[in-house]
């Protein structure tokens, strides 16, 4: 089964994203910081991540940039969700190393036609 690596502080958003995912057969492990998300891709070697800009610990570019510094981890497409889209956001998660960015709010059922696409376009889909 494909599984995705939510990593998201706001409790909320966090739960609805899961829900959303699960809902469309994936499998979801959740973190709920930067330095959480590191530290659970590395243990779980997820499919995908998508992950929140703004976090504790570590902001989402910063636990993104270490990802691709680890080679067990390097490869693993990550996401960004993000309520701040100007493009100098933008173009600072894509430098981070991030395959996508996804402006919150975004519809459930575009977010899972959305992780479809990056999963098969990366060769992760199961």
């Amino acid at each position: 089964m494909t599984k995705i690596l939510v990593a998201e502080d706001e409790k909320d958003i966090r739960e609805l994203i899961a829900f959303t995912l699960r809902f469309a057969d994936l499998e979801v492990v959740l973190a709920t910081n930067g330095e959480e998300s590191v530290q659970m891709a590395r243990a779980e070697q997820p499919d995908l991540i998508l992950m929140d800009v703004r976090m504790p610990k570590m902001t989402g570019y910063e636990a993104c940039r270490r990802l691709k510094e680890i080679p067990e981890t390097a490869e693993i497409p990550v996401v960004f969700l993000s309520a701040k889209g100007q493009d100098a956001e933008v173009q600072q998660g894509l430098d981070s190393g991030a395959t996508e960015y996804i402006l919150k709010p975004f519809a459930p059922d575009e977010l899972i036609v959305q992780v479809r696409r990056i999963l098969e376009k990366s060769g992760r889909a199961k």
